[in-house]
């Protein structure tokens, strides 16, 4: 029995941006994987599954939400342990992602403890599990693709900066093309093997010009003009740490190979600005005028509300100066 083939990412209508990010994470996975913002009905998770037939392994791995640190990360193997008594690693999610995408849905509503260990080993490529009397090392390259409604809790500032993309969809798709997202749907729930061989011509060129893009990649620069560039814009944009810059490098590489070309151009820092900043951004505010300390003025005990003297005790509200906050869009929750 044969697996029902994916939703092809070259019949996704629209989503143009995030489509984008995609594939730039496809040709370098070090770039640190995406986090889609948006609410539910947009298709991330089939945009998810779309990337993972680019890749050589073509595997996708969904991380469930309950999902324990053993689950995660592997453990010991307890009918080896019982049966034969041998302590043998039993692999756990990260090991059957390698090669492909793990896709972690509501990535926000995943415990922190779990979110760390998940952005650690996506950014060092290994897993290595120490525990329960077994020290094992495996690889575990994968493509991380995380979504998240705002609305419905948000990731610590730590942990949002170790995304290298953020990506926000858009969930008001104009009428013709909410028409066509649905005609190609019904085509593809009412034969998806015909429906994926009708797109196999445009999925072939995707995969191609993404295999190239990954050849090319390492014959282009990461030079110092181009780093010169976006350090002088990360630091107006007042981002905390390094990560924004080198993430934005990285994704302007990948982006000049995606081009086909040879060497970074401002066209290819431009293009990824918003994805590196987007989740990294300070707004620039200003900060609220200190209020002239109150007059002092006898007061009576017995004085009213109408005697002008005020309440004892009474004074003007004091302004405070906040700290910025990422704007987040006003999405619904999920029932």
């Amino acid at each position: 029995m044969t697996d029902t083939p994916h939703f092809p990412l070259s019949a996704v209508v629209g989503a143009d941006s995030l489509k984008l990010a995609l594939c730039l994470t496809a040709i370098d996975p070090k770039i640190g994987g995406v986090l889609i913002e948006g609410p539910r009905g947009m298709a991330k998770s089939t945009l998810a599954r779309g990337l993972a037939d680019l890749l050589a392994s073509g595997q996708f791995v969904t991380l469930p939400l309950g999902a324990t640190e053993e689950r995660l990360v592997g453990t010991l193997d307890l009918d080896a342990a019982l049966g034969q008594g041998k302590a043998q690693f039993s692999p756990g999610v990260l090991a059957k992602a390698n090669g492909g995408v793990l896709y972690v849905d509501e990535v926000n509503l995943l415990a922190d403890h779990l979110v760390d260990v998940l952005l650690d080993v996506a950014a060092s490529g290994t897993n290595l599990v120490e525990r329960d009397g077994i020290s094992h090392r495996h690889a575990a390259r994968f493509v991380l693709i995380g979504t998240m409604n705002p609305e419905e809790g948000e990731l610590r500032p730590q942990l949002l900066d170790r995304f290298g993309l953020n990506v926000a969809m858009s969930g008001q798709p104009q009428p013709a093309e909410r028409g066509e997202i649905i005609r190609r749907r019904l085509d593809f729930d009412a034969d998806p093997q015909g429906f994926c061989a009708q797109w196999e011509t445009a999925q072939t060129a995707l995969r191609l010009r993404c295999q190239q893009a990954r050849e090319l990649l390492n014959n282009i620069a990461l030079d110092d003009q181009s780093l010169a560039m976006i350090t002088e814009r990360c630091f107006a944009a007042a981002v905390d740490g390094m990560r924004a810059d080198l993430v934005w490098l990285r994704a302007a590489r990948a982006h000049a190979a995606w081009r086909g070309a040879t060497a970074i151009s401002l066209e290819d820092i431009d293009a990824v600005a918003e994805f590196a900043l987007r989740h990294r951004r300070r707004a620039q505010t200003g900060q609220a005028p200190t209020p002239e300390p109150p007059q002092s003025q006898p007061q009576s005990s017995s004085a009213s509300p109408g005697s002008g003297q005020g309440q004892w005790g009474e004074l003007p509200a004091q302004a405070q100066a906040l700290g910025a906050r990422r704007e987040v869009p006003s999405w619904p929750k999920k029932p």
